[in-house]
């Protein structure tokens, strides 16, 4: 009997296989990878979190885990457009009044509706709890004038979650999520995505405006957007991103082993010395340090969605969202540096070169990226705060 895990796994890899073979060109020309996306849509991957009886896979964070680092070993790229997608839908299948959660779900399920978040803003950055930009009212409908410095797939998405101020006068923490169809809005992108790394995210500035009916539009669950980002947008954006990252990191290790344990390949690399291999056992503790993390993290957080649902004081202690910046603070920074490990191990001939044995040029450019994203230092200035309150330890 095929079950769901069985799908799961079946798709994932053939998708994985898609991805790998569109990776070099959509890093090479800077394009959004077309073809990859079109596989995740095909397989019902896109689908994942959502429910069976919503057409969904059902998978849960678990399964979403896996499949992400299967992802990130073959395109990064792909894999954070798809984990920023996962995570729009967390936020619908557990914030969403009805009839949108059902109606926006069933296409993601049916027809790979892809989902891009617009949180930033060109004067708060990347301040998730404020906004600036009000939402206007005009008889029945909203008002939406957005401006957004980055959109992870903005020129590609389907459809917007995007954050917005709730009135003209309404203070920057009173935020309501909207959720906007492209066909809705006039998309204006103000900005490539001309970068180091990550070349294929098409993360593009962008003005989105438009009208939109006002009954039924807006996520704004007892609690308000606050409750959304500490119950499910910032734990799945975590968790996702991390399990993408180690999944790219753990492809740079596996295709280091494949050139050292090779004979044809490994002449001239000093498998002898004793310091030579201690470097190649601090990557794999690096990798295996963050996995560990990552697997204790999740499970806190699904303890918590098991025993409290979504109830948002059950997500503000202390501890947990000192973990839960920890894993983001320790993924981006590790990670990064166990791929510059096998680029100095490896060398100029199959690290730092571009040739078909290797893409650890590639994954050392992507991962470069992690630690930009939410950056570090505001998550390490906002666990030291914490940590004056934790009495946990």
């Amino acid at each position: 009997m095929t079950t769901v895990e069985d799908v799961i796994t079946k798709e994932t890899q053939q998708a994985a296989h898609v991805l790998e073979e569109e990776a070099r060109k959509i890093d090479r020309e800077g394009c959004f990878p077309v073809e990859g996306v079109a596989v995740l849509r095909s397989s019902k991957l896109m689908g994942l979190l959502v429910p069976q009886e919503l057409g969904g896979l059902g998978g849960g964070y678990s399964a979403a885990l896996e499949v992400a680092q299967v992802l990130g070993g073959s395109c990064l790229s792909t894999a954070m457009v798809w984990a920023m997608h996962c995570q729009q839908v967390a936020v619908l299948v557990d914030h969403a009044s009805e009839p949108l959660r059902t109606e926006v779900l069933r296409q993601v399920a049916l027809n790979g509706l892809l989902i891009a978040s617009v949180t930033s803003e060109p004067t708060k950055g990347g301040h998730l709890l404020t906004a600036v930009a009000p939402l206007y009212s005009k008889d029945e409908h909203f008002i939406v004038e957005r401006e957004a410095p980055v959109v992870t797939s903005g020129s590609h998405a389907d459809a917007f979650l995007i954050t917005m101020r709730r009135s003209e006068t309404a203070t920057p923490t009173d935020i309501v999520l909207v959720y906007a169809g492209r066909d809705e809005l006039k998309t204006v992108i103000r900005s490539d995505w001309d970068t180091l790394g990550v070349r294929g995210t098409a993360s593009v500035a962008m003005r989105l405006s438009g009208q939109l009916p006002s009954l039924g539009r807006t996520i704004d669950p007892p609690g308000g957007f606050r409750r959304v980002a500490v119950t499910t947008m910032i734990p799945a954006g975590h968790l996702m991103w991390t399990a993408c990252w180690l999944g790219a990191a753990k492809e740079a290790y596996r295709q280091t082993m494949r050139v050292l344990r090779n004979p044809s390949l490994r002449v001239g690399y000093p498998l002898k010395s004793d310091l030579y291999v201690e470097h190649i056992a601090r990557v794999r503790m690096d990798i295996d340090l963050v996995e560990a993390m990552l697997q204790r993290v999740a499970g806190e957080y699904l303890v918590k969605r098991q025993a409290f649902g979504t109830e948002q004081v059950s997500y503000e202690d202390y501890a947990f969202n000192i973990h839960l910046n920890e894993l983001k603070i320790a993924a981006a920074e590790k990670l990064f540096s166990a791929v510059d490990q096998t680029m100095q191990l490896l060398g100029l001939r199959y690290g730092y070169r571009i040739q078909k044995e290797t893409s650890i040029e590639r994954i050392f450019r992507d991962l470069r990226s992690a630690r930009l994203m939410f950056t570090d230092d505001r998550l390490l200035v906002s666990n030291g705060k914490l940590a004056l309150l934790d009495t946990s330890i």
